[in-house]
């Protein structure tokens, strides 16, 4: 929707299908069969029909996972061989034990940045507008990057610009397949989710805003600082402002914005676009809402990843039915 940036944030009608090339829930939806493909189809479909620009998040956990999830049982891959502790799950009642990953060789790393571009491209198969690279909060593509879980010695480890390599490489290879105008990329330099943190942030987002202008990709979705082991704002003197500047695409900004935050954020060039992730999933009409200021729905975080398909979903009211 269209709207003024000194009065709410700037929104779209813009919704996320996410799926993983790999698992760490019961039922993930994935995106690499053929019948997937055309399962996607009408749920882009309605997507479209209500004026939405859709696009799909493409994903890889790692050793966020358990040999349960992975064909024969073996053990999930990784930038290391470093196992996870276990933790509760986010809908805070399981425990997950997490299996120790199995060290990718150099050698099969290009086959995993092929999945990611076999993926892209069975997505706009599917009719998705584009396709988001996750490189956050611990999974695959972060667990390369970041220096805490990343003790290679070849050349995906070591220095900023190696531990970043894989990360580019999956960029280069999707931007060549769909094209650099329809892909974007999810990052978290300053996060430390799920074991994942890096002695210097600031560099490895810099590094990542300069590096990705290369490949002339359409948007860099970036966490906040203030975001780092949950998903609450806490007190921090870090900023994304310099990647902002070093990034010549659209730059979104996520990580506990409400209305004024987004505001805010807007009128002070802080982003291009604000991303509400529990927001709209409380509130499916979050636009109207900010437009007129009204009270919006609370989420109910037991309920997030749930098989469920409605509860938790899409059972939250619209403005009209509370009015």
């Amino acid at each position: 929707m269209a709207a003024e940036a000194t009065t709410i944030p700037l929104l779209t009608p813009y919704r996320m299908g996410k799926f993983n090339l790999s698992h760490r829930y019961p039922e993930t939806p994935g995106i690499w069969t053929k019948e997937q493909v055309e399962a996607w189809k009408p749920i882009v479909e309605a997507v479209h029909a209500k004026g939405g620009i859709f696009f799909c998040q493409m994903g890889h956990v790692g050793r966020v996972s358990s040999q349960d999830f992975q064909p024969n049982g073996q053990a999930p891959i990784s930038s290391t061989d470093k196992p996870l502790t276990p933790r509760l799950r986010a809908n805070g009642i399981d425990v997950a034990q997490f299996t120790p990953p199995r060290r990718l060789s150099t050698e099969e790393i290009p086959q995993v940045v092929n999945d990611f571009r076999l993926a892209a491209r069975n997505a706009i198969e599917a009719g998705f507008d584009g396709v988001e690279i996750h490189g956050a909060h611990g999974y695959l593509v972060d667990q390369f990057m970041k220096d805490q879980v990343n003790d290679r010695t070849d050349q995906y480890g070591g220095s900023l610009e190696n531990r970043c390599r894989f990360a580019l490489e999956i960029v280069e290879a999707v931007a060549n397949e769909i094209g650099a105008d329809k892909v974007g990329i999810r990052l978290s330099p300053f996060a430390d989710h799920m074991e994942s943190g890096d002695s210097n942030p600031k560099a490895l987002g810099l590094h990542m805003a300069e590096s990705l202008n290369t490949y002339g990709i359409l948007y860099c979705h970036m966490v906040e600082p203030r975001i780092k082991t949950t998903w609450e704002k806490t007190e921090c003197p870090h900023s994304l402002f310099p990647m902002r500047k070093a990034f010549r695409g659209s730059f979104l900004v996520a990580g506990g914005y409400n209305r004024e935050d987004g505001n805010n954020a807007i009128a002070e060039n802080r982003g291009d676009l604000v991303v509400y992730g529990r927001l709209f999933l409380a509130n499916p009409d979050l636009p109207k809402r900010f437009m007129l200021n009204a009270p919006l729905n609370r989420y109910n975080r037991d309920t997030f990843y749930t098989l469920d398909p409605v509860v938790g979903y899409t059972d939250y009211p619209f403005l009209e039915s509370t009015t």
